[in-house]
């Protein structure tokens, strides 16, 4: 058997074979011209393709095995990386309890069918940025490709917990990274921000990497109140690690910090001798409130009255604010809306930045791509996404709706979990390796 597969035709038939699928996959036929340099590689060779090693010796140096060995781990790392499965870190706590900071996941990209990428000129295994720089770029825009998604299993779905490109990353300002660039607009205004700071634009592909849980899909219609999500009139259905703030008074009594540990209780603010703020899943919540020295515990919720500006779609026609929003419903490929100048703050980001159209406003007239017009059809599918800590996560409530074209995949399982709190062997999480994500 093993002589089989060391027969030249057999090593071009497979390979040819799976080149071929994965153009099928591809869907770009022009690849097919490649199909003579298999046919060298192993039928004819005329041509000397590996050419970092002496042609005709079959004992390398070590030196040209590492580097063999090297291009290979590369070459295969960044086809896996890029088509099937790659690895993200969770950096904050917005997704707690169901994801921890210091998770290592594994995201699926096949899931939803990979995405090719925008920008496919880059440096191996870094992001947008090159490593141990600020903010030299990782990649070149010499070659730009239009969005793209391959065939995958299935499509985003509600309660997937789905990773994706920060809709609001494509400015960013170098010395704030970790906050978004058109939130210090509204809040320090353009010219500041501009005089004081170095800011920079990203592709689609490039923008930072957010994990969220889908809360709404295309043609959904959400809407919150008093905290709590209704997805087309339905509340949203219950999951173990969904967590709220609340406000905790005691009789004057400490509660025993050993007490929140063995809770795995870590969100949370001591304000006074007998006062605290937690964030709480359901479970831990009937607990607290059951302690003795507990006097009043109580969700906050913001009013209904109450207007956040930070909250999308940052205008004065709508009364938002985090925990009373909406209604609103999901755009749909497709689908055709009546515009007016009221509307257009919810719709007004999709128009002109997500799907590329010059869009002005002249009056109570709307002209999009120089055209007078009172309505528009999607091009792509929108979602919602939040974070499982409700009150600890900048999330759609902030910046809006999350094109198509910005998912990235699914997060499919923990395959490590370390806590920066702890030290050596005790700073890994052994109960939630390989956990699957629900």
């Amino acid at each position: 058997m093993k002589t089989i597969f060391k027969n030249k035709w057999v090593k071009f038939g497979i390979s040819t074979a799976i080149f071929i699928l994965w153009v099928i996959w591809i869907g770009n036929y022009w690849l097919l011209i490649g199909l003579p340099i298999f046919y060298d590689l192993y039928i004819s060779k005329k041509v000397h393709w590996a050419f970092w090693k002496k042609k005709g010796v079959k004992k390398q140096t070590k030196v040209i095995e590492w580097v063999d060995a090297l291009i290979f781990a590369v070459v295969a790392a960044t086809l896996i990386r890029m088509f099937f499965i790659e690895a993200f870190t969770i950096p904050t706590s917005s997704m707690e309890k169901t994801l921890l900071v210091g998770d290592y996941l594994f995201v699926s990209k096949v899931s939803y069918g990979p995405k090719l990428p925008n920008t496919p000129i880059s440096f191996p295994f870094a992001h947008h940025t090159l490593p141990l720089t600020q903010s030299t770029k990782s990649y070149l825009e010499w070659i730009k490709m239009p969005y793209k998604r391959l065939l995958g299993f299935g499509d985003v779905e509600r309660n997937d917990c789905v990773v994706f490109n920060f809709p609001e990353g494509d400015t960013v300002v170098v010395q704030h990274q970790d906050q978004s660039y058109y939130a210090l607009i509204r809040q320090f205004g353009r010219d500041f921000v501009w005089s004081n700071f170095d800011v920079i634009v990203r592709p689609v592909d490039k923008k930072e990497n957010y994990i969220k849980r889908c809360v709404a899909i295309p043609g959904d219609e959400l809407q919150i109140k008093n905290g709590l999500v209704y997805i087309n009139g339905q509340a949203q259905e219950k999951f173990e690690g969904l967590q709220f703030s609340y406000y905790v008074k005691t009789d004057g009594t400490r509660i025993n910090p050993k007490v929140l540990e063995k809770l795995d209780i870590t969100d949370y603010q001591i304000m006074s001798n007998s006062e605290y703020q937690f964030s709480l899943t359901l479970e831990n919540y009937e607990k607290i409130k059951n302690f003795a020295n507990i006097k009043l515990i109580t969700r906050n919720i913001k009013s209904d009255t109450l207007r956040s500006d930070y909250i999308f779609p940052h205008s004065a026609n709508y009364v938002w604010n985090e925990d009373n929003f909406g209604p609103l419903k999901m755009p749909k490929r497709g689908e055709k809306i009546q515009l007016t100048v009221n509307n257009l703050p919810i719709y007004r980001r999709i128009i002109d930045i997500y799907e590329n159209n010059d869009l002005k406003v002249n009056g109570d007239k709307i002209f999009i791509n120089g055209k007078e017009t009172n309505e528009y059809t999607f091009n792509m599918n929108y979602y919602w996404l939040m974070g499982d800590n409700r009150h600890n996560s900048a999330d759609s409530r902030f910046w809006g709706f999350v094109p198509e074209d910005h998912v990235v995949g699914k997060a499919v399982f923990i395959w490590l979990s370390l806590d920066k709190n702890k030290s050596w062997f005790n700073k890994i999480r052994w109960s939630r390796m390989f956990n699957y994500i629900g």
